[in-house]
C-alpha cells in the first residue's frame, strides 16, 4: 500500500478524535463544575531515506539526514483545569469552589470520589448530599428543626434552630492534588485518584493552598463556546484536507499502474 495512504489515514483519525472531544465539550456547556478537554497528537515514527553524507573532504562538509514522516497519533486527551465562571444561584444548598480542591464524596463500596460540583440535598436522613446522593466527607447532618444552614467560606456549617439558637454543625473538607488532570472521570461530575494524579492532599477551605466557598453560588463550566467553534471548523477543513490527499494518492497509483498497460 502506498505509505501515503496511510499517513493520511492517520491524519483523518486523529482530527476524527478532535473533533469527538470538542462535540463533547460543547454538550457540556451547561453541566455544572466541567473542565474541557483537548486532544493532543505527536507523531510517529519516520522512515530514514538517507543518512548523513560527506560531501566534502577538505572542509568535511556533511548534509543532514533526510527523513519521511508516516503520520499522527493520540498522545492524550489533556483536561485544562481553569476555574469556570461562579454564578449566583441565591440557593443555600449550592456551594461553589473559589480555586483549587474538590469535595470528596462517598460511592459505591466504601469508596470515595471527588467532585466540584457544589450542588448538594439534604437527604430524608438529614445528610448533606450530591444532586446524585452521594454523602459528602466527613458526613454533616442537618436537624430537622434547622430553619436556616450557612456555609462559611472556611467550610463551617452553621445552623439556626427554630427557637432561634445558632450551632456549629459541621465542617467541610477539600481536597487537592499535585496533578488534578490525572483524575479518572467515571460520569456524574465526579474523579476518582490515578497514579498520574497522585494521593489527595485534604485540608479545610483558605487552609494549605485550599479554595474558599462560596454558598449560594456554583461554578459553571469553563468550555468557551466561541472558541470551540473555531476548533470544530479546523478539525473539518484538516480532516476535508486530509482526504484529498487520500484521493491524489489513489489517483497517482491508478496513473502508475495504467503506464504498463
Amino acid at each position: 500500500m502506498d505509505p501515503a495512504l496511510r499517513t493520511a489515514a492517520t491524519g483523518m483519525m486523529a482530527q476524527q478524535t478532535r473533533t469527538e472531544v470538542i462535540a463533547n465539550n460543547l454538550a457540556n456547556v451547561n453541566t455544572t463544575a466541567f473542565k474541557r478537554s483537548r486532544a493532543h497528537f505527536v507523531d510517529l515514527l519516520y522512515q530514514t531515506v538517507q543518512g548523513t553524507a560527506t560531501v566534502s573532504q577538505n572542509d568535511a562538509n556533511t548534509t543532514p539526514t533526510i527523513q519521511v514522516g508516516r503520520g499522527t497519533r493520540l498522545a492524550a486527551v489533556q483536561r485544562l483545569e481553569g476555574q469556570g465562571p461562579v454564578e449566583a444561584t441565591q440557593r443555600p444548598l449550592d456551594i461553589a469552589i473559589e480555586g483549587d480542591g474538590y469535595y470528596q464524596v462517598q460511592v459505591g463500596n466504601g469508596q470515595v470520589a471527588y467532585t466540584r460540583d457544589g450542588s448538594f440535598q439534604i437527604s430524608d436522613q438529614g445528610t448533606l448530599v450530591t444532586s446524585g446522593g452521594q454523602t459528602i466527607v466527613p458526613g454533616i447532618k442537618i436537624p430537622a428543626d434547622a430553619s436556616l444552614v450557612t456555609v462559611a467560606p472556611n467550610g463551617i456549617v452553621s445552623i439556626n434552630r427554630e427557637d432561634g439558637r445558632s450551632e456549629e454543625v459541621g465542617r467541610i473538607e477539600l481536597a487537592r492534588f499535585a496533578n488534578p488532570s490525572g483524575l479518572l472521570a467515571i460520569g456524574e461530575n465526579l474523579f476518582r485518584t490515578t497514579p498520574a494524579s497522585g494521593d489527595p492532599i485534604t485540608g479545610f477551605p483558605q487552609d494549605q493552598g485550599m479554595g474558599r466557598l462560596l454558598q449560594g453560588h456554583l461554578e459553571g463550566s469553563n468550555v468557551e463556546i466561541v472558541q470551540e467553534m473555531v476548533d470544530m471548523i479546523a478539525a473539518m477543513r484538516a480532516y476535508e484536507l486530509n482526504s484529498k490527499s487520500v484521493k491524489n494518492s489513489e489517483s497517482m497509483t491508478e496513473i502508475a499502474n495504467n503506464l504498463v498497460r
